[in-house]
């Protein structure tokens, strides 16, 4: 399949936001969670693990005297919570927020070295070291974030100082990276800066970087391997003693060339941000090979290595993926990171080719895992994302000892939390996305969509109260007559859609393509389609081959997964079973959590108190007592204090 490419008489110009449920949370972005962000990285957060990275690059920088501390990869959180505020820019003006921005990106700039490096740790701490230790210490990692800021911050401000920084950083590492002689035929451990030239390139359309960036992306894999030819020239000087990640190549996806791969591997981060950027070189190619690559790994992920909130990377060592159908939920990794790059890779592949598969994983990872991330004030943390959690095991079994009950204030690898900011203010790129006369709308998110088609403005208007219920009202604000295809996804999870278009029922069935109802017409001033989601709670299995979950059942309403709660139906979770044939009743509760919908089902709960202290007995167990069980949407569990949660529960 040859990717589609954008057909230039219909350009998607601006989308805001104007939502019940994502309105909240952008606003908390803009209000709490950026600002907090700021002072966390300035260490002025007091009991969170303090960050260094402000003062990194204020001594790099000459401003300061000290030496470095933290990650050797801390610069990227800067790079991250400016490309968080300049989508935060460019959807509403705030010039105290763009005065911080300006004194920060001053500093970033008085940090670049003369030949254009740039990177704290290596400036501060090892100046003779640059590029000698690929496999582990992040230069081209940290550069890749920087870019996407500048790229950002230049869009939303039209300001170019941080994007001159990131151009001469780029021609730098063009002249130290390639097949001439000389140069190092090499790529980075930590895939980033891949997917970040790509979009300097399409900013600037200077072709050395896609060229760049496409060299980074063929060179991966290649015998003999690179990691191990660098890793003896240092003679076994490691970073990280406790992975061999020059020697456990699959760890950063360098075990094949990836046009050979056909599983998802490694650190689950680092996978999809490779294969992000595997897609971006295929929009601009059209590399066929490297688009059935995609295709493939994408399967790999979601057929047989997701769990059911989106949540990938099951295994703790190395923040990996195992192997097929080996998704435990208590021991689950389950990065933040890595659900954020899941999205980034089900976007660029709903661009290639829109399938509803692609915006469904998107709509899962989004409205579960990633949100799960954040606390509901903004600011606490998770970096893992378990889907069942026992407090006490977690305190006491280092088998679970990455697992937190509560989230952190802030972490010594505080890589989810400006992800998620960045994310939550760029959401708006994610509804919608335009091709070939057609309008596709992914996501049903409340706003306003202006597009252009032939120099004609085209407005839309999209109403919704989703995630809480399925019926979307879209309305044509246009002043002209207009002929073009509106999509609309039709989810997975929904047994059943229906369509009126101002008021008169239309058949869906034949539209589909896909998973997209195609409705092609000439739109009128005024025109409204209702399009209806039905959203049964649903009991959903998990593959046999998935042996935690056998005998269990989560249930699902739309796109969410609901979860049990200490809190509500009290300690031992486990020995709640739900009635097999039960209904299950839902309810809207506007004081819970800032408004929750809950759903109800009656089930039983096994005794404990006759056993005595026998630790095993032959006898039948008690008798199993009546209850009433309560489910929260996942995505909300542990703002209640410390205690138990199950994702999934016996049926």
């Amino acid at each position: 399949m040859n990717p589609t490419t954008l057909n230039k008489s219909l350009q998607l110009k601006k989308l805001d936001i104007r939502d019940s449920f994502w309105t909240s949370y952008i606003r908390l972005v803009r209000d709490v969670v950026v600002p907090y962000q700021w002072e966390a990285l300035n260490d002025r957060v007091e009991g969170a693990a303090p960050s260094y990275a402000i003062r990194n690059m204020k001594i790099a920088a000459g401003l300061e005297q000290g030496s470095f501390n933290g990650m050797v990869f801390q610069d990227s959180d800067i790079a991250k919570w400016l490309e968080a505020v300049s989508y935060l820019l460019e959807s509403e003006a705030n010039p105290e927020l763009e005065r911080i921005a300006d004194e920060l990106i001053d500093v970033i700039a008085q940090a670049q070295q003369k030949d254009g490096y740039l990177n704290t740790y290596f400036t501060i701490k090892e100046p003779d070291g640059r590029w000698t230790n690929l496999a582990e210490c992040h230069e081209l990692y940290c550069a890749g974030h920087l870019i996407e800021a500048g790229v950002a911050y230049y869009q939303a401000t039209g300001k170019r100082k941080l994007l001159d920084v990131c151009c001469r950083m780029a021609d730098y590492i063009d002249s130290v990276f390639g097949p001439k002689p000389g140069q190092i035929q090499g790529y980075d451990g930590h895939q980033e800066v891949e997917l970040a030239l790509v979009k300097l390139y399409r900013v600037v359309k200077n072709e050395k970087y896609l060229s760049l960036s496409k060299f980074f992306i063929d060179e991966r894999g290649k015998e003999p391997s690179f990691y191990e030819q660098e890793l003896k020239q240092r003679e076994g000087k490691v970073h990280f003693p406790f992975l061999d990640m020059a020697q456990d190549l699959s760890y950063s996806q360098a075990h094949l060339p990836v046009r050979l791969q056909t599983s998802a591997e490694g650190h689950a981060v680092r996978a999809v941000y490779m294969y992000s950027g595997m897609a971006d070189i295929v929009a601009e190619t059209g590399d066929q090979q490297l688009l059935e690559a995609c295709q493939r790994l994408w399967s790999s992920i979601v057929e047989k290595r997701m769990y059911i909130t989106g949540a990938i990377g099951s295994m703790s060592h190395g923040e990996s993926f195992s192997l097929d159908y080996d998704l435990p939920n208590d021991s689950a990794y389950a990065e933040t990171c890595a659900s954020i790059g899941l999205i980034m890779f089900a976007q660029r592949m709903l661009l290639l080719e829109p399938r509803s598969e692609y915006a469904d994983v998107l709509e899962k990872a989004l409205y579960n895992t990633v949100i799960s991330g954040m606390s509901r004030d903004g600011k606490r943390f998770f970096y893992v994302n378990p889907l069942e959690v026992w407090p006490d095991a977690c305190d006491k079994n280092h088998t679970f000892s990455h697992v937190k009950p509560v989230r952190q204030e802030w972490f010594g690898c505080a890589c989810c939390p400006p992800n998620i900011a960045r994310l939550l203010a760029s959401l708006n790129r994610y509804i919608v996305s335009v091709q070939d006369r057609t309008i596709y709308t992914h996501l049903y998110i409340g706003g306003e969509l202006e597009c252009e088609l032939d120099g004609q403005p085209i407005h839309f208007t999209q109403q919704s109260n989703f995630p809480w219920d399925g019926d979307v009202l879209f309305k044509y604000e246009g002043e002209q007559i207009a002929h073009f295809t509106m999509a609309l996804r039709i989810p997975n999870w929904c047994p059943g859609a229906s369509v009126l278009i101002n008021g008169h029922s239309i058949s869906l069935e034949p539209t589909i393509v896909n998973g997209y109802a195609h409705i092609a017409r000439t739109w009128q001033p005024g025109d409204v389609i209702e399009l209806s989601l039905p959203m049964p709670v649903t009991r959903m299995r998990a593959h046999p081959s998935v042996r935690e979950t056998v005998g269990k059942i989560a249930l699902q309403r739309g796109p969410i997964v609901y979860c049990v709660e200490e809190a509500d139906n009290g300690a031992n979770l486990h020995h709640i079973t739900l009635d097999g044939g039960c209904e299950f009743s839902v309810e809207f509760e506007p004081e819970l959590l800032g408004g929750l919908q809950t759903i109800t089902a009656k089930g039983v709960k096994i005794p404990s108190t006759d056993w005595g202290n026998q630790l095993y007995k032959s006898e039948k167990r008690g008798q199993s007592l009546p209850t009433t069980v309560k489910f929260i949407p996942y995505f909300a569990w542990a703002n209640r204090g410390r205690g138990e949660m199950a994702v999934w529960v016996r049926e």
